[in-house]
């Protein structure tokens, strides 16, 4: 018999160590992959890891590494606080998607009218929307008791429709001859999310994320309510001694990943994606769990997870462009990711014991 015995004292040093590990594990893992496809697995991983960064035309693909991450680290810092308290928000993609069609719709509104102040009232609507949506699993948990997680999940399909019939009806270009799809609010002016420095990459919602980090930083590390959500998620018995009420700290934690969702929702529509289409949600909601959880609930590693996560976006693109590896395998080699992770996680924490219960 094969059974799993919990460390009691699991290491910090290894703790801290698996995502490199996962990262090598999964290089070499997709390295065969590639192989099994035909592919030079080191041209492969090469391309990936390699040529965004120090290739030709390195100088562009640097900036979108910034597009990329930007979106991934605000999500995944929202969700790590939750995760931190052991509430699960696995619908991150639908509070990305509503925020996204919140701030969109009030530009398409009131277009073409110009207003230095039609931005910010996107930014505002976009959390708002994303606040929105993730507060029905959490009122639901708190008053019936449900599973965030399956509530927050099912709500993701539910704003994938919605969005499918906003492109298609409600937000439809007029001008677009029969095309699904919105205005194009890159051109416009007043509702685009323009980078800050031309060709950088680095637009608001670079800067969000930022301060994201900071912010996240700061309530987890400095401030009162961080320990409180830490004890939550470490022991909820005690939490209770420590002052926390579960119904506010279900709230707190849904509502602020949903804000933060809704807002990369909203950057990435307003500025790099440009308008809605029913193939807008880009994953980026589902990939930030695995961000999260690369980068240990912390916000500076979520950052550096954020950053590698958008180098295999962007990698991913080339070697699919320039190998011809199906977008599939592409897929696969980021699941990996995930899998390695959690794997030597588990040994982390657990040892394997084989054979019967000692007595």
């Amino acid at each position: 018999m094969i059974t799993l015995v919990r460390r009691p004292t699991p290491s910090k040093f290894w703790s801290w160590t698996t995502p490199l590990i996962a990262v090598v594990a999964t290089m070499i893992a997709g390295g065969i992959l590639f192989a099994l496809l035909g592919k030079n697995p080191i041209e492969a991983i090469r391309t990936i890891f390699w040529d965004p960064l120090f290739g030709p035309n390195a100088d562009y693909f640097r900036g979108q590494l910034l597009v990329k991450a930007g979106p991934l680290i605000l999500i995944a810092c929202g969700l790590a606080v939750g995760f931190r308290a052991g509430i699960w928000n696995i619908g991150a993609e639908g509070q990305y998607i509503m925020g996204a069609l919140a701030g969109a719709s009030l530009a398409l509104a009131v277009y073409p009218a110009e207003s230095a102040l039609l931005f910010p009232a996107m930014v505002v609507l976009g959390a708002l929307g994303g606040f929105l949506w993730a507060m029905i699993p959490a009122v639901l948990k708190v008053l019936f008791g449900t599973s965030e997680i399956l509530v927050s999940l099912m709500l993701v399909y539910v704003a994938q429709f919605l969005l499918a019939y906003m492109a298609f009806g409600p937000l439809k270009n007029p001008e677009g001859m029969g095309f699904p799809g919105s205005r194009n609010l890159q051109q416009y002016p007043s509702a685009f999310n323009a980078d800050l420095i031309e060709g950088s990459g680095a637009h608001w919602g670079v800067l969000a994320a930022l301060g994201a980090v900071l912010f996240v930083y700061v309530l987890m590390q400095r401030h009162i309510a961080g320990f409180r959500i830490r004890v939550a998620g470490e022991a909820p018995r005690a939490a209770r001694f420590a002052g926390v009420v579960p119904a506010r700290l279900v709230m707190f934690c849904l509502g602020l990943s949903g804000a933060l969702a809704g807002l990369a929702g909203l950057f990435e529509v307003s500025g790099p994606s440009g308008q809605i289409t029913d193939g807008f949600n880009a994953g980026y909601g589902f990939t930030a769990i695995i961000v999260a959880f690369l980068g240990r609930l912390h916000p500076v590693g979520i950052l550096l997870a954020g950053l590698l996560m958008a180098l295999t976006y962007i990698g991913g693109d080339m070697a699919q462009l320039m190998l011809s590896l199906p977008s599939a395998a592409i897929q696969v080699f980021q699941g990996m990711l995930l899998f390695f992770l959690l794997g030597f996680d588990l040994l982390t924490n657990y040892r394997i014991r084989i054979g019967g219960k000692r007595t």
